[in-house]
């Protein structure tokens, strides 16, 4: 396990210092305030500058999509690649809005797309496979599968550190990848299928009932297996998308670089990877709850408070999107606003 670097105490008590100097009663900028000085602690500076953000989406298929569990059939996973090599989706719009620099990682897309030269993303592609294998059935890959999706996520957090990016955000493309998370999350926090199955792709009550029945077949198929560890569980009921996703966040902690979270695939990712080591959580940000229905449920578990609810349920990392604005909103607050002193206004006399 690979020693994770820490936030340093120091930087977070001279940016609590600080925002209690500045021209605004104590406390007012709530969790502006306490999101500055989270930062100051990381990026590390006592008034950090302005985030240099760089978005990763992982998209590959799930052999689970078979069962019937998706509003979408699996061909749309390449096709949506396609739309974010075009700039047409979501998180296109969002990466262009707020000046996010926009890598698509395939790393088992089942259906061939053609690779546009003028496309207006990165595309990098490195499939372990055309999808995994049905979770409801069998593991959902192997362990040297396991390890090298795990390993890509890794290395894109840790080159786009070394270019300088100082916030690190992932999303996902993956029909019937909500199946996979919610295995995840009901393995390794042990709330039941019945509480974190949501309707993912918009699915009916009909689906969801077959979804969470699945989700239990693969549960008590790894049980019986002897899954035990989070990389066990990632292995046997995660996809390539979701291991890559957790290597990400493991690679931007031992970066020392903060990383936000989208929604329920995303934070099913975090989890296995704060399971895997704890000092990893030390570098996460929720970024917004999801309409999802586990997606609460499992920020608890990882002792995360989203900044948002927007009722979003779409992915992408768009709802992570969404959130740069606001993190940039409360880093240029705490450095640039006058002190009592500076602005030659009198300071509470309140203790």
């Amino acid at each position: 396990m690979i020693p994770m670097p820490q936030p340093q105490a120091a930087l977070a008590q001279a940016a609590r210092e600080r925002q209690s100097q500045l021209t605004k009663p104590a406390g007012s900028l709530g969790r502006l305030e306490d999101l500055a000085i989270w930062l100051a602690a990381r990026l590390p500076s006592p008034t950090p500058m302005r985030l240099k953000p760089m978005l990763a989406i992982f998209a590959a298929d799930h052999g689970v999509a078979t069962e019937g569990v998706s509003a979408f059939p699996a061909e749309v996973t390449a096709q949506m690649v396609i739309n974010f090599l075009n700039g047409g989706a979501a998180i296109n719009v969002l990466a262009r809005q707020h000046q996010i620099s926009l890598a698509i990682i395939d790393v088992g897309v089942a259906n061939d797309y053609p690779n546009n030269s003028q496309s207006i993303a990165k595309l990098f592609r490195t499939p372990i496979a055309n999808g995994t294998a049905n979770l409801r059935h069998a593991p959902a890959m192997s362990e040297a599968q396991c390890q090298k999706a795990w390993q890509i996520g890794f290395s894109i957090a840790q080159e786009a550190a070394k270019a300088g990016k100082t916030l690190l955000i992932a999303g996902e493309m993956g029909i019937a990848n909500t199946t996979a998370a919610a295995a995840l999350i009901c393995a390794l926090t042990g709330h039941a299928a019945e509480d974190i199955v949501g309707l993912g792709t918009g699915i009916n009550p009909a689906s969801r009932a077959l979804k969470v029945q699945v989700v239990n077949d693969a549960i008590a198929r790894a049980t019986a297996s002897g899954a035990n560890s989070a990389q066990d569980w990632l292995r046997e009921v995660g996809g390539f998308e979701i291991a890559a996703l957790a290597g990400f966040y493991a690679g931007a902690a031992a970066a020392g670089v903060p990383a936000l979270l989208d929604g329920f695939i995303t934070t099913a990712a975090a989890l296995v990877a704060v399971k895997h080591d704890a000092a990893i959580g030390q570098w996460l940000i929720a970024s917004h709850a999801s309409q999802e229905q586990g997606h609460r449920l499992a920020l608890q578990a990882l002792e995360l408070e989203p900044l948002l609810d927007l009722g979003l349920r779409l992915g992408e990392a768009s709802g992570a999107a969404l959130c740069v604005p606001l993190l940039q909103s409360a880093l240029a607050l705490h450095g640039e606003m006058a002190t009592f002193a500076e602005a030659g206004v009198a300071a509470s006399n309140m203790e």
